[in-house]
């Protein structure tokens, strides 16, 4: 068995598509129209995200899930998501001397960490 995606419903398909392709760099794979909405999967290799705009408003989403994300730099993330006018949900943290991460939140209210590892 192998893991694909991770599914978000939005009521903001254009927001979360520029979070996810602009803000965290995932590249769009492919985008058609559904009945009464739209599907966009985004990301490379074991990294997709789908994103579903459909005719009804989008459940919300449950506390306790996020999606992490690793990067070069942590200060150059936390510079990078200010440059697009976006808060820290919470962090940075560091619980021990071989990680620093911290989160935000996608336009869907999902938690979203960026990790950085030594």
């Amino acid at each position: 068995m192998q893991y694909v995606w991770t599914t978000i419903s939005t009521d903001d398909l254009e927001g979360s598509v520029h979070f996810y392709n602009v803000v965290v760099g995932l590249p769009i794979q492919r985008r058609f129209p559904t009945e009464g909405g739209e599907i966009v999967f985004l990301g490379e290799g074991e990294t997709q995200i789908e994103l579903i705009k459909g005719p009804h408003k989008a459940p919300k989403v449950g506390k306790g899930i996020s999606l992490g994300f690793a990067v070069d730099s942590l200060d150059e993330a936390l510079a990078m998501v200010a440059s697009h006018g976006i808060a820290v949900e919470s962090g940075p943290f560091q619980p021990n001397e071989h990680i620093r991460f911290f989160y935000v939140l996608d336009p869907n209210g999902v938690r979203v960490q960026f990790s950085h590892s030594s």
